[in-house]
């Protein structure tokens, strides 16, 4: 047997429940398996405020449950690797999966790329999109507080999201297409049953129409009578729209390698094999009748062991031995904890019992104010890989809010060994505040001075702070910690790297003497934000000619109101050309590198 160090057992596309629990069957195997996630590890989960039918967990939220899958995995071997597969090859033994990073070649595939929201394309749903209409509760029912909002939806999400949105909204109504919810009633009939919710069985949403504010009416259709009925809110002005009508699979690269169904979900036969040999699909994607995280969870399992024999059989065939792991993490803790029993004398005590996220029963062992072990483990990672240190310049009010963040930025500069140094560059008081100490900004400037800031500098031939043109308004906790390490990582070099053509493109930018700015509107609980944020903020590290800053709108609603933001992120590019000529173009919707290339460029 020959080993080959470039080969895997399995690749897996698709860092959600089914891809991670594959990928943590096949790395306890001791067999050598990536997981590809393009976005971030979890999926669609991730944005699941409360999950309490998983087995085993009486309460958690999605987000905690896939992480605890994803150091599951890693724990056990896996390798992990932020990449888009562009294509597949799957002739052969040795078959290849082409990806923005270059070519990965492997035993198996495994396809777990799962299924995003449907759009319904009634009349004004795109027109309103982030201005009304929303796809993401967690996400954007914050600003709808008071309001009313439609839910459009007769399934399992539909009717778990209206009952989460009578946090904020004054009063919920369901559009449901059957004359009933296609889901079970023990999910139905909490929303059936809440008095803030109003639902209209065998209704279609027709279009919605925008006035002063935002939404102002929408027109329903019955499907049983025909006739269409004009609906406004009555207990707010405007009124937002929710869509949860069902998803749509994720399988484009798919076409012409593996059969797929009339409505493009993979065929998987008994044990989830496709019509491809050594290709295998798991979660959403896949022809099924129910689509949960159990069932995702499922697939990947079956599909992982199933994997197994197949990586098995194709290594004794070829001869090739990938490089497998010989240990892992869980062992090593493992063997550590039974030689520590043994010069105590004990027997190993068994292991405390923990929730979704692993924490201890007692609750996590907080080594510092802001950042845990696992925290700061991982931050150890990302400042040991930094090739220069970078000055963390801070524009401070008279808030509460500057005085965290001062607080954060300083207990993350003490644990970089180095790496970061922070300065104040402007105090509290040096500008005009308001009566609670909060400094007033141009809410019309193409990038607002908006405080506390916090602006990513690299250290000049002169000792002195020159802006990267990276910067986050706020505090970078929440859901934008890891965007906010990855920009320092970015911005300090050598940063994540992209393919060649996204590349060039980010070095081309400006190249005709223009440049541009990019704010990104975020909330700290938007699953969706990080990822837009990152997006930006990688370009605008390897290219001086374009800023790209971020700003949490719960801190400014004036930048809210300002861009009819009812969604985010919410993106504002501002484009100078050489002539000193501006335009501005605002999107919504998470965006990757090179959508957002395509974005500033559009502008």
């Amino acid at each position: 047997m020959k080993q080959q160090d470039d080969l895997y057992d399995v690749v897996v596309i698709g860092g959600g429940p089914a891809g991670l629990t594959a990928g943590l069957y096949l790395a306890r195997a001791r067999y050598r398996v990536l997981i590809l996630e393009k976005e971030e590890y979890g999926g669609q989960i991730n944005i699941t405020n409360e999950v309490v039918n998983y087995p085993g967990i009486a309460k958690t939220d999605g987000r905690s449950l896939t992480e605890t899958m994803r150091q599951q995995a890693e724990d056990f071997g896996a390798e992990f690797m932020a990449a888009d597969a562009t294509g597949l090859d799957v002739k052969g033994d040795i078959k290849t999966v082409h990806t923005n990073r270059g070519d990965l070649k492997t035993f198996g595939i495994l396809v777990a790329t799962g299924a995003n929201p449907r759009k319904i394309g009634f009349q004004g749903e795109a027109e309103y999109a982030g201005r009304g209409i929303s796809y993401c509760a967690t996400c954007d029912g914050e600003f709808f507080n008071d309001m009313e909002v439609i839910v459009v939806g007769g399934g399992f999400s539909a009717a778990e999201e209206s009952v989460f949105l009578t946090k904020y909204a004054s009063k919920v109504t369901i559009l449901a297409r059957d004359d009933d919810f296609t889901c079970d009633a023990s999910v139905s009939n909490e929303a059936k049953n809440d008095p803030n919710i109003e639902i209209h069985f065998n209704t279609e949403m027709k279009s919605v129409s925008a006035g002063e504010g935002g939404l102002v009416s929408a027109v329903f259709h019955n499907r049983k009578t025909g006739e269409d009925i004009e609906w406004k809110p009555t207990k707010s002005k405007n009124f937002g729209v929710f869509v949860f009508a069902g998803y749509v699979p994720q399988t484009e690269i798919l076409k012409g390698v593996i059969d797929l169904d009339d409505y493009g979900y993979v065929i998987t036969h008994d044990y989830l094999e496709t019509s491809a040999a050594g290709v295998y699909a798991a979660g959403d994607l896949r022809e099924k009748n129910l689509r949960q995280v159990v069932t995702a969870v499922s697939d990947g399992a079956v599909a992982g062991v199933e994997l197994e024999r197949y990586a098995k059989d194709l290594s004794e065939k070829t001869g090739l031995v990938p490089p497998r792991p010989t240990s892992s993490n869980y062992e090593r803790r493992e063997a550590e904890q039974a030689r520590k029993a043994a010069n105590s004398g004990t027997s190993p005590a068994p292991a405390a019992a923990s929730d979704a996220t692993g924490a201890q029963a007692a609750g996590p062992v907080k080594t510092s104010g802001f950042f845990d072990d696992a925290i700061r483990k991982q931050l150890d990672v990302v400042f040991g890989r930094m090739s220069r240190p970078l000055v963390l310049e801070l524009s401070l009010d008279k808030t509460k809010l500057s005085q965290e963040l001062k607080g954060f930025i300083g207990e993350l500069v003490g644990l970089s060994g180095g790496k970061l140094t922070s300065v104040v560059a402007s105090e509290p008081g040096e500008d005009e505040e308001d009566a609670e100490g909060r400094a007033k900004f141009d809410v019309e400037a193409v990038m607002p001075m908006a405080r506390p800031c916090v602006r990513l500098c690299k250290v000049g031939d002169d000792g002195k702070p020159q802006p990267t043109g990276l910067a986050f308004h706020g505090v970078p906790s929440g859901h934008e910690f890891n965007s906010f390490v990855l920009a320092l990582y970015n911005a300090a070099g050598p940063g994540q790297s992209v393919d060649n053509d996204t590349q060039q493109r980010i070095d081309t930018l400006g190249s005709d003497g223009g440049s541009a700015d990019v704010m990104v509107l975020v909330s700290l609980t938007c699953t969706m934000c990080p990822t837009t944020v990152l997006s930006a903020q990688r370009i605008a590290a390897d290219n001086p000619k374009v800023r790209a800053e971020a700003y949490d709108i719960s801190h400014f609603p004036e930048l809210q109101k300002r861009y009819g933001a009812m969604s985010v992120p919410c993106i504002v590019v501002n484009k100078t050309a050489a002539d000193g000529t501006t335009a501005q173009k605002v999107e919504f919707g998470k965006k990757s590198v090179p959508q957002m290339l395509d974005l500033i460029n559009e502008a």
